[in-house]
């Protein structure tokens, strides 16, 4: 079994797969009369679409060539129509992964936020903001954060609490496209750092369908910045935006801050929630 939980270790090739099954052959300029026993490209037809040989791309596709240069996944970039984060994602399965960040597999790291980024949170009392670890343990936050989504609480992982908890469809209301944005956004995540996701990948996808389906589908998705609806249980439905930044160093830590658009009725909400937050660290 693979790493990710799949039946092959092949990453590169089931992405291209994926891939080439979502173009229409037609809209591609492939001229084909013949019954087609499958939706999307051929492997030939993605390969001399690309200027590749088919035979070396059966071998690419196949898991017997993991090294392809980046001019040959360019070109097949093209072809398939990758978005920038899917074509990073593409150059991503063949090259080294990174370390893992520390600890078993398996474990949240959860001493390794820097004393500096601690006391940022501690000053952003008026905020919800949290630090994630690569497989999107929360390891630290705002006490407000955690009044506003129990996911964003220290020792709670994101996408467990999507798939595994039932509190969180009421917590979101667009529950369908965030469980879906938190899979993509783990596979990019994991094509970088193997060591630190594919076991906690293994171990959500024996405890949920849903989540077993979204991660087979491949898709790759990286959001750094938008809007999200949370219900907060006293306040209602909260409509905040959020920017992410990645924290320098080997960890692979990312703050996540979100904030109401000022001067809103979601403002003056989180504003109230705030002065009811108890100091943070109490």
């Amino acid at each position: 079994m693979a790493r990710d939980g799949t039946q092959d270790d092949n990453r590169l090739g089931s992405f291209l797969r994926s891939r080439r099954a979502r173009i229409d052959p037609a809209s591609a300029g492939v001229v084909d009369s013949t019954r087609r026993r499958v939706k999307g490209l051929r492997r030939e037809e993605l390969a001399l679409l690309a200027g590749v040989s088919p035979s070396y791309y059966t071998r690419i596709e196949q898991g017997r060539d993991r090294h392809p240069s980046w001019e040959i996944l360019d070109a097949l970039a093209r072809v398939l129509r990758l978005d920038d984060t899917e074509r990073t994602y593409l150059r991503s399965l063949v090259t080294p992964p990174l370390a893992p960040a520390g600890g078993s597999a398996g474990e949240a790291v959860a001493g390794t936020v820097r004393p500096g980024v601690l006391t940022l949170l501690r000053r952003w009392a008026d905020l919800p903001a949290f630090v994630v670890g690569p497989r999107r343990d929360v390891l630290a936050a705002t006490a407000l954060a955690t009044l506003v989504n129990p996911a964003w609480s220290p020792g709670q992982n994101l996408i467990e609490f999507a798939f595994l908890d039932p509190r969180a469809r009421q917590v979101y209301p667009d529950w369908e496209e965030i469980g879906r944005q938190a899979v993509a956004g783990l596979r990019a995540t994991a094509a970088a750092r193997p060591a630190d996701v594919d076991t906690f990948v293994a171990h959500l996808r024996e405890r949920s369908d849903t989540f077993r389906a979204l991660w087979d589908s491949h898709d790759v998705y990286e959001r750094v910045t938008g809007a999200k609806r949370l219900w907060v249980e006293g306040v209602g439905t909260l409509s905040l935006s959020f920017e992410t930044f990645a924290l320098a160093g080997p960890e692979g830590h990312v703050l996540y801050v979100y904030f109401p658009l000022p001067g809103t009725e979601d403002d003056a909400a989180l504003r109230a929630l705030a002065e009811g937050a108890p100091p943070q660290g109490s």
